[in-house]
């Protein structure tokens, strides 16, 4: 059957389970029922480090068929994850469930314990690299279920995602199990994607190399979620945050893109005193906070907040008063590290608090504008961030989807063509973000306007910015690189596309 978007999906799909059909961005929203999580209680002088990976395992009684758990905080960095899962295949568990905030080219190791039935079935909200392109060949006995960065915190606080045991991957822990990303060798900040697996996981293990006398200080993560500690040589290099683009396009076509989002920004009146903002860490989006930077020290402007995975650049924003605070779900490079470490008006929000639809408020309700990438994007709007020009999966959504439903202005920023491919078609490859959140898209071209966003058109056409339809926009890509073949795909559903309230959006087919 066809989704609301006209995505033939399946009403049952083998490996996944009951399919619930994407409705619209807030169709969802409303009260829900939040199912109970076992906790586990100690007495006095209970000992809770152990002394390797191995005990570990047998002490939180893992079995064939149970669901581990890891957040991404150290990136294509982190060891956790493969030292763990090396530990499980010469244990002789089989048949489980990764439920892994994310998925990097360092993961390459999981291809072989997949190969060999150690892991069955995994859960992400984003992946790259060789596992994600094996995946896309159908190496994986299920599908793949790709959250959002909110829709994963959701899916875990309300039991639809039951995690057995979480592993956190932890730069300080003390020896009662209160965690830190702050300090020690392998420091990464703010721990916001472990926070929904510490508190409702069956049985939670911190894994440290910066095992500190008892109490660490600041405590991110309390001792009363954590069952174990385990101390190994490494958890991981800090290096591997920064594990894609971080610094500023230096390409005249990207800068002309920024200044013309910036100037979306302006005229739609929301660069204003206590104004809000996110963006990315790709060089055009960067590039857009850069003149956002200019304009507001121009004009005297000082924002409420900024809010994402904080980058360096948005804490020179931040330290030169542009914005009073920052919220940060993760450190995207070391000088974000160093200002989470050196400013409590640098705060932690939960992946939950970022953008989990199901709570009582999630920060990306308050952002005034978020500026966002795109691999694709259709005549209707809808974004494709998952899925490249060959249909195997290269990303996924993290915050994307989140950030657009809750924004009050939400910008793509895009060159028109990749790769010698025009970035419009009529129709992407995946839906990632449904149109109905996106708001405008700036390409070096000209900009498009969602005809739904009647008030941006109005305020847009009293300047002097290239505006047209998208369709306009579709038709000079399309005359200067040709109209692009179809990419040819199987049957075969390697990959369930959740939208941020666990309705099905899409689904990724195995390129032929």
């Amino acid at each position: 059957m066809k989704n609301i978007l006209g995505r033939e999906i399946p009403e049952y799909i083998e490996g996944y389970g009951k399919v619930t059909q994407f409705e619209g961005v807030f169709k969802h929203a409303g009260i829900k029922l939040r199912k109970e999580t076992k906790l586990n209680s100690v007495t006095p002088n209970h000992e809770k480090v152990l002394g390797s990976i191995e005990e570990v395992l047998k002490n939180v009684q893992l079995k064939d068929g149970m669901t581990i758990s890891f957040h991404h905080h150290l990136r294509n960095g982190d060891k956790v994850l493969n030292l763990v899962v090396e530990a499980i295949a010469k244990a002789g568990i089989k048949d489980i469930t990764l439920a892994a905030s994310s998925l990097f080219p360092n993961n390459v190791p999981l291809i072989e314990h997949i190969k060999n039935g150690v892991i069955t079935k995994i859960v992400t909200n984003y992946m790259s690299g060789p596992v994600a392109q094996e995946i896309s060949r159908g190496i994986l006995k299920t599908p793949v279920t790709m959250h959002t960065h909110g829709g994963r915190a959701r899916a875990i606080e309300s039991g639809d995602l039951h995690i057995d045991v979480a592993f956190i991957a932890a730069p300080t822990a003390d020896e009662y199990g209160n965690v830190s990303g702050l300090y020690g060798k392998s420091a990464c900040g703010a721990l916001g994607y472990a926070v929904a697996d510490a508190e409702c996981a069956d049985k939670v293990v911190a894994v440290t190399d910066n095992l500190v006398p008892y109490p660490t200080c600041p405590i991110e993560i309390s001792q009363i979620y954590i069952d174990y500690i385990v101390k190994v040589d490494s958890i991981g290099d800090p290096a591997g945050i920064v594990s894609g683009t971080t610094k500023i396009t230096k390409d005249p076509v990207g800068l002309k893109i920024a200044k013309m989002a910036k100037d979306v920004m302006v005229a739609s009146g929301l660069v204003k005193n206590e104004m809000s903002f996110q963006t990315g860490a790709g060089g055009i989006s960067l590039a857009v906070a850069a003149e956002l930077r200019k304009h507001m020290k121009e004009k005297g402007i000082v924002g409420s907040f900024a809010s994402g995975g904080i980058t360096g650049y948005i804490v020179d924003m931040f330290e030169e008063g542009l914005f009073r605070t920052l919220f940060d779900v993760q450190c995207f490079d070391l000088q974000a590290v160093r200002s989470y470490v050196g400013t409590h008006k640098h705060q932690r929000m939960s992946a939950s608090m970022y953008g989990n639809p199901d709570n009582k408020g999630a920060v990306v309700n308050n952002l005034d504008i978020v500026i966002l990438g795109a691999t694709e994007i259709d005549t209707n709007f809808n974004v494709n961030v998952t899925t490249g020009s060959d249909g195997a999966i290269m990303g996924g959504s993290g915050g994307h989807s989140d950030t657009a439903a809750g924004a009050k202005l939400t910008i793509i920023v895009t060159q028109l063509m990749k790769a010698r491919l025009p970035i419009i078609k009529e129709s992407v490859t995946t839906i990632t973000t449904p149109g109905e959140s996106i708001d405008v898209i700036v390409t070096e071209r000209g900009i498009a306007v969602n005809p739904k966003r009647t008030d941006i058109l109005e305020k847009l056409r009293n300047t002097n910015l290239p505006i047209m339809t998208i369709e306009e926009l579709k038709a000079i890509a399309e005359k200067m690189t040709g109209k692009p073949k179809a990419i040819e795909l199987s049957d075969e559903i390697v990959a369930v596309i959740e939208y941020r309230d666990g309705s099905v959006i899409d689904v990724v087919r195995r390129p032929l």
